[in-house]
């Protein structure tokens, strides 16, 4: 039995976004344009129109017309993956680019994060963090001398968590984090390619073993742009 004619529509549609031949954040033809292309009433292109929507492939703009839907990275906020393993469960191959890498003495603010003494010295990393050259976030992280002593520039530029689990040895347990809406600052905006004029996320945030040692302290900032931030709450 033959799909119904709006369902086939549809799913041209949807073919024609994949491949590329509609690309994200432009209109679509009119619903007028599109009865016409598929010889179909306007009533079946629109039911169409209404499903790729509801899928999440289009969005309706008030006053503006119909997109094709910016796909933006969606992060789970309950889940503690770093942003290499995030990014691979989609199939992308992220790159770390190290905008600045020094031992420094620890300031008032990582000193408290980090639970240090006076005088203890951290590892401070700024990378830009990129897939298909798109930069998606900013991360400034701290890390204590003390617990990675061999900590380098190239370690910084794979994987941070393969690195303390699989090197190092230790159990990451849990990351505590604050999630502010900013605007960016001048160096924060041009390494991820905004203006300053565009709020951007910001999430600092703290790790720990599963000992409960904090080993981390990070500010990561997201391009609003290419993430959403989901969590899911249960009503008790």
């Amino acid at each position: 039995m033959a799909a119904p004619l709006y369902r086939r529509i549809a799913q041209q549609i949807k073919e024609e976004i994949q491949s590329g031949i509609w690309k994200e954040g432009e209109a679509i033809p009119t619903e007028m344009h599109l009865s016409e292309r598929y010889e179909a009433s306007r009533v079946t292109v629109r039911q169409a129109i209404k499903g790729l929507v509801e899928e999440g492939l289009l969005e309706k703009v008030q006053g503006s017309g119909t997109y094709v839907k910016e796909q933006k990275i969606e992060h789970n906020i309950f889940e503690l993956l770093s942003f290499t393993e995030e990014m691979r469960s989609l199939n992308k191959e992220p790159v770390n680019k190290i905008l600045h890498f020094e031992l420094k003495e620890a300031d008032d603010q990582v000193k408290r994060m980090l639970k240090l003494s006076d005088g203890e010295k951290v590892f401070y990393v700024r990378r830009q963090r990129l897939v298909d050259d798109v930069p998606y976030v900013v991360e400034d992280t701290y890390l204590p001398v003390s617990m990675f002593p061999n900590l380098s520039y190239g370690i910084m530029t794979g994987s941070k968590y393969d690195y303390i689990e699989k090197e190092v040895g230790m159990k990451i347990k849990d990351s505590f984090q604050e999630v502010i809406p900013v605007l960016p600052s001048p160096d924060i905006a041009e390494a991820l390619t905004v203006e300053t004029s565009m709020p951007i996320l910001k999430i600092q945030s703290y790790s720990v073993f599963s000992d409960g040692t904090i080993f981390e302290y990070s500010e990561n900032h997201f391009k609003s742009d290419e993430y959403k931030f989901t969590l899911r709450a249960s009503r008790p």
